[in-house]
């Protein structure tokens, strides 16, 4: 059992526990020979009976580390302690996208906060498929928030090289952000995490997720079959160019999405730089009597 004091392979002293999770305890920890404090994500015992565990574990160890993008986690190493492995990840000082949207009134982001976070995901993104990796698991539970708003994207326990076929997926969990034809079937591809982003940029502008149900295969069967209401006409101030990003990346049809993350970013950086366009629109009386 790792306890505060302990130091792992003579090299990370252990400071404090950050958190218990569902597959794995990580610890603050600071490393003696790099002289910086990391993290340590270690796979929690009772989860080692399952191969499939160990399997998505060293997943995530091999995708991330070789990864180096300032809006990627990065991991610096990775190792066995007391028979259970174990990842050194860099320290981040913030909280995850969620935790910021739970701890915001309106559970979503003002549309100049929205559309900064898009931008670094499309950055983290764009380097990660380019280095042919697709996620697969695009969240706002899977992206920290730092104090001075950068975006890092965290978690590659389920990711996969481009045009491999997952094995086993399970929608519970993350079936409201799952494009339609990986909820059919069909080899992971970056189209997949583009659609992923689109529902996520809907949530962080609008405050809701699109497709809600009582059960996992029911939205499942949304997503594949009901198109995605427009954002605007669920919150008021969005813009149409916000609109028709979400739409775009969303399309049943993964031909008809953008082809690249690239491509998004790229319109996203159009209307970000043009404040007429995020400009909140206001209705004929508000125009008339100057009501705010």
């Amino acid at each position: 059992m790792i306890k505060i004091g302990d130091r792992i392979d003579e090299r990370y002293h252990i400071t404090g526990k950050i958190a218990h999770g569902g597959m794995a305890d990580v610890y603050e920890a600071y490393d003696t020979v790099k002289r910086r404090t990391v993290s340590l994500k270690v796979m929690r015992e009772d989860m080692m009976k399952n191969e499939g565990n160990l399997a998505r574990f060293e997943r995530e160890c091999i995708a991330a580390a070789s990864l180096n993008n300032p809006n990627v986690v990065k991991v610096y190493g990775s190792g066995v302690i007391e028979g259970r492995p174990y990842m050194v990840n860099e320290y981040i000082r913030g909280q995850t996208l969620r935790e910021k949207l739970n701890f915001s009134a309106s559970n979503c982001l003002s549309v100049p906060e929205a559309i900064s976070v898009m931008l670094q995901l499309c950055n983290g993104m764009s380097y990660i498929h380019k280095h042919g990796i697709v996620h697969r698991d695009i969240k706002p539970d899977n992206l920290f928030y730092l104090a001075d708003g950068s975006i890092k994207v965290a978690d590659f326990g389920i990711s996969t090289t481009i045009g491999e076929k997952a094995k086993g997926q399970a929608i519970n969990g993350t079936v409201h952000y799952a494009a339609p034809e990986i909820l059919l079937g069909k080899p992971s591809n970056p189209s997949a995490d583009i659609y992923a982003m689109g529902i996520m940029f809907y949530e962080i502008v609008v405050g809701s997720l699109p497709f809600n149900a009582d059960t996992a295969e029911d939205v499942a069967v949304k997503q594949i079959k009901e198109p995605l209401p427009l954002p605007s006409t669920r919150k008021g101030g969005i813009p149409k160019a916000i609109d028709s990003i979400i739409i775009k990346a969303t399309r049943k049809r993964p031909d008809e999405r953008y082809h690249t993350v690239d491509e998004m970013k790229k319109d996203i950086e159009n209307i970000a730089t043009n404040p007429e366009a995020i400009k909140e629109k206001r209705g004929i009386f508000s125009r008339i009597f100057g009501l705010k």
